[in-house]
């Protein structure tokens, strides 16, 4: 790039939309009973403001701002302030102790962090002597706190009135396509979160790529709900809406999630697997109640979306017949089914994060919902593959985005190169020098492509098991078939130089609570019950049919609560972490290979 264009930015992204559109709304916020809108143009005022207030903190290029806040305006805002002061956002998970925010906070050596309520501001609080570079805790709005370091979000807003705009002005011209724009803190599956360092042309490029395949349009909307502290949240909520116009809603929180979707009908859907797998669980419960004429024009019609998206996923469009029958079906069934979900307007569905089954990939496009597959990582600023509207193939994560080159190792390593591809680690050159080889990103993944170039992901590589017998094991799929029984929410196969495989089983608690509520019983007594783990069994050896004989499952043990964050065995983003459950259950795990 000629040193006489303009630097692309999201910062001066956003302020172009101000410019051109400053009338448009960009950000919905719930107020009572209503959807209030911000719009560009004042999307890009309280940007500015935000970036004065730090600069009037004597915040300096490079230097850092962390979030600590559930998807909020705010949220946005500090983030996009702190690039257009020259330095870089990280956001730090909501459900991280107080310990694992002090971490985040003295690694990035933060000057402001910016945290959205009394439980969040009492995480920073609890280690603060011990974080010299903080200055600022800024509250988001309708926080307040009695403190001397502590500022509401209306007096930062206000503390920069007095910066010059030539100011802010110069801190935007002097922003470097190359320099860090962002750190996005790793969640911790293997260790200490990393500060993987994405820049500015790491952000508008891969926004940019995306837009190609992903058609959002200036009227189109989405809303907001997967922690930001994720590069895919932030891409689907920051990054990508800032480019192409788009409007964001913010969800209220997760318990309201559901109102929401019906409220809002977004166009465009971000969800992780476990948010797919409580969709399929609902609507399929509730399928299999129909009887009768309408359980057969719902089979009929399912019948004939499949048909459909298994044209289109080719690149084809469906013939006149097949045409005639798919709009029949979306009127009688469709256009009634999807609005109950909230997806009456959705225009593309995405599941990305981690692996989602084939199975819930082929119900819904048999539901008129086809969802597009993702693979990506952190370090790759989000998206590597892409299942795009005309070339998808369900049980893989796409072929290559345009730019990317993706190749894979001798070992089976998938390897990515493009202007996707971070800086490296924030003060780690070790982990650094250990995945990016002369600009060379080693994902860890283990992957394969077929003929026709869609990559499969078969593994992790420090997930291989090696059984007594010495076989290689990728647990990866193993464990997302298991999740496919009935009731099973999580599972976690063990194998490591063991003579058999075996399985953890958690529950998912509110399928339990219905099945003991339908039995005038207790989620507990349904989780022991022999009939319950009799059907898991049966599950299990219809999985086990369609495995090699070392790849079976001989053993499981169901556990008596579910994963997650606040217990240990999920990461924020809620991976499994291996080893803290291997360590946790070692008795349960003993017991199986027990003689």
């Amino acid at each position: 790039m000629s040193q006489n264009l303009p630097v692309d930015t999201i910062p001066h992204r956003l302020l172009a939309q101000a410019k051109a559109h400053a009338d448009s709304p960009a950000l919905y916020e719930k107020r009572g009973a209503d959807w209030i809108a911000t719009s560009y143009a004042e999307y890009a005022a309280q940007v500015r403001s935000a970036a004065k207030a730090l600069i009037a903190l004597g915040f300096q290029p490079g230097e850092t701002v962390c979030i600590l806040g559930f998807n909020r305006a705010e949220w946005a805002i500090a983030d996009v302030a702190t690039m257009m002061a020259g330095g870089a956002p990280a956001g730090i998970y909501t459900t991280c102790s107080a310990t694992e925010v002090t971490y985040v906070l003295a690694h990035a050596e933060a000057r402001v962090v910016v945290v959205e309520d009394a439980s969040q501001w009492e995480k920073v609080r609890a280690n603060l002597e011990s974080l010299p570079a903080l200055v600022r805790v800024v509250c988001m709005r309708g926080l307040t706190v009695d403190h001397p370091v502590v500022q509401t979000w209306e007096a930062f807003l206000a503390s920069g009135a007095n910066v010059p705009e030539s100011a802010l002005d110069d801190r935007l011209g002097a922003l470097k396509a190359d320099q860090m724009a962002t750190l996005i803190y790793t969640s911790g599956t293997t260790g200490p979160p990393k500060g993987v360092m994405l820049s500015h042309r790491n952000l508008t490029w891969t926004a940019d790529a995306a837009l190609k395949l992903v058609p959002v349009q200036p009227h189109h909307c989405s809303l907001s709900y997967l922690p930001l502290s994720h590069i895919a949240e932030q891409m689907f909520s920051i990054h990508l809406p800032i480019s192409a116009g788009s409007q964001v809603y913010w969800a209220e929180s997760m318990a309201k999630l559901k109102d929401n979707l019906a409220e809002v009908q977004p166009h465009v859907v971000f969800g992780v697997p476990r948010v797919w797998e409580k969709f399929y669980a609902g609507l399929s419960a509730r399928l299999a109640t129909a009887t009768g004429v309408k359980a057969a024009l719902v089979a009929w019609s399912r019948g004939v979306a499949t048909e459909v998206h298994a044209v289109k996923n080719r690149g084809g469009q469906p013939g006149a017949f097949l045409g005639l029958k798919y709009a029949i079906a979306k009127k009688l069934v469709f256009s009634k089914m999807h609005p109950l979900l909230g997806l009456g307007r959705a225009v593309v569905c995405v599941s990305g994060a981690a692996p989602v089954s084939r199975e819930i990939l082929q119900f819904f496009a048999s539901v008129d919902i086809p969802i597009r597959e993702v693979y990506g990582q952190s370090e790759g600023s989000g998206p590597t593959t892409f299942n795009a509207m005309d070339r998808t193939r369900f049980g893989s994560v796409g072929p290559a985005i345009p730019g990317c080159d993706v190749t894979i190792a001798p070992d089976g390593e998938i390897c990515l190169r493009g202007p996707n591809v971070f800086l490296g680690y924030y003060k780690d050159k070790p982990a650094t020098d250990e995945c990016l080889v002369d600009g060379t990103l080693h994902s860890g993944d283990l992957g394969a492509f077929d003929a026709d170039g869609f990559l499969t992901i078969t593994g992790r590589k420090k997930d291989i098991l090696i059984t007594a017998g010495g076989k290689n094991i990728a647990p990866k799929n193993l464990e997302a078939s298991l999740k496919q029984i009935p009731l099973v929410a999580d599972a976690v196969v063990i194998g490591d130089r063991r003579r058999f495989l075996s399985a953890l089983l958690t529950l998912d608690p509110e399928q339990l609570q219905k099945a003991a509520d339908a039995a005038g019983t207790t989620p507990d007594a349904v989780r022991t019950a022999p009939a319950t783990l009799a059907a898991i069994q049966t599950g299990v050896d219809a999985m086990n049919k369609d495995l090699a004989q070392v790849e079976t499952i001989k053993k499981f043990t169901v556990l008596p609560a579910p994963f997650s964050p606040e217990t240990g065995e999920l990461t924020p983003s809620l991976k499994v972490k291996r080893k803290v459950v291997n360590d946790k259950f070692v008795a349960e795990i003993e017991a199986m290979y027990g003689e």
